[in-house]
């Protein structure tokens, strides 16, 4: 299937986006909709239609804990889960609806650029579950109604505590451009992963482009989803990972695989993963059910515990013994940046590495 740029993804999907609330040109802003309870209607209408479709970039044994979750709590709706990488989902959905191809009711992202160009492109429906209205911080939810953060996590440095001493685990990412680091690097790829596309963004942004210019001279194995880095190290074919998500290395690590995280000296990269239905969802009130349980308390302690991700949700408790984000230095998260920038990241990207 031939590749989209980001720019060409958006024309295709809005052109096949009738009936779009607004466009990017020239959008006057509609009132915030009401917060809406689950009630005993929706569930039967949900029930009804009997499935919903979850795209997601979240590793896929999460996403299958969830979608048991959700079918326990509310039988005879079947999850459909389709997981693939944040820039891959975003160039499927944009070719389905070119196509007049309306197959994802919820979507989920580790790039919320892609809910940006999303939401100027009136493909997702306004709709805002009653505990995002009441536990979400403003920062983590569109105003609007159209998105809210439904995990939060972070882009780590770990090694494999096996064939690296903790004396000599790199500290920075600074460290990394040391010699000794030589061909035992590995790194996933900004053109698949959009936690690694949220991530390359803050490092340019804070480390400049030179540190990657400096780094490709290591012999860097390049992977590509976010969750490949952490599997490698684990399984000894790299010593350190330069990016990954930190809940697989934390799962891996609570399985008693030789894994240790590293926070940056220099700040670790943070990633807000939005969530939100899609205005043609093809099972509208399984996908506002879906949403609503899946910002909510229950889904968010699940993810929280079983997953090692972070929430927003203020009533969630956080997992004893870990570091609180307040703990943690981060690079800034700028998902306009990244929605301006992502062509142009890939592309020099690209070029650094040749892959």
């Amino acid at each position: 299937m031939q590749s989209l740029s980001r720019r060409d993804a958006l024309r295709a999907a809005a052109a096949a986006a009738a009936g779009a609330a607004f466009s990017p040109a020239g959008w006057v802003r509609a009132a915030a909709p009401e917060p809406q309870k689950i009630t005993d209607e929706l569930i039967a209408a949900a029930q009804r239609e009997g499935k919903v479709s979850f795209y997601t970039s979240v590793d896929l044994p999460v996403a299958e804990k969830v979608a048991k979750a959700f079918e326990a709590r509310f039988p005879n709706i079947a999850v459909r889960v389709e997981r693939s990488g944040a820039e891959r989902n975003f160039q499927r959905i944009a070719q389905e609806y070119a196509s007049r191809i309306y197959a994802c009711d919820v979507t989920q992202s580790s790039d919320g650029a892609n809910f940006i160009s999303w939401k100027q492109d009136g493909l997702l429906e306004a709709y805002l579950p009653e505990e995002v209205a009441q536990h979400y911080p403003p920062q983590h939810r569109d105003i609007d109604g159209m998105f809210a953060s439904w995990r939060i996590h972070l882009s780590v440095i770990a090694y494999n505590s096996k064939l690296v001493k903790a004396e000599d685990a790199p500290n920075s990412f600074a460290d990394l451009l040391d010699r000794k680091w030589m061909g035992k690097l590995v790194k996933a790829h900004p053109g698949y992963s959009g936690t690694i596309m949220t991530a390359t963004q803050q490092m340019v942004a804070t480390l400049g482009w030179g540190f990657f210019e400096t780094l490709a001279k290591q012999k860097v194995m390049q992977v590509q989803s976010a969750a490949d880095p952490p599997k490698k190290v684990a399984a000894g074919e790299r010593a350190v990972q330069i990016d990954g998500a930190d809940y697989t290395i934390l799962q891996l690590h609570e399985k008693g695989e030789p894994v240790e995280v590293v926070y940056a000296a220099e700040g670790t990269p943070l990633i807000s993963g939005p969530a939100g239905i899609m205005k043609r969802a093809p099972n509208p009130n399984a996908a506002r059910l879906f949403y609503s349980w899946a910002m909510g308390i229950e889904c968010q302690q699940l993810i929280v515990d079983a997953a090692w991700l972070r929430s927003a949700h203020a009533g969630v408790s956080e997992r004893p013994g870990r570091k609180s984000l307040a703990e943690i230095k981060v690079m800034k998260e700028d998902p306009a940046a990244v929605a301006a920038q992502g062509d142009a990241i890939k592309a020099r990207y690209s070029a650094i590495f040749g892959v």
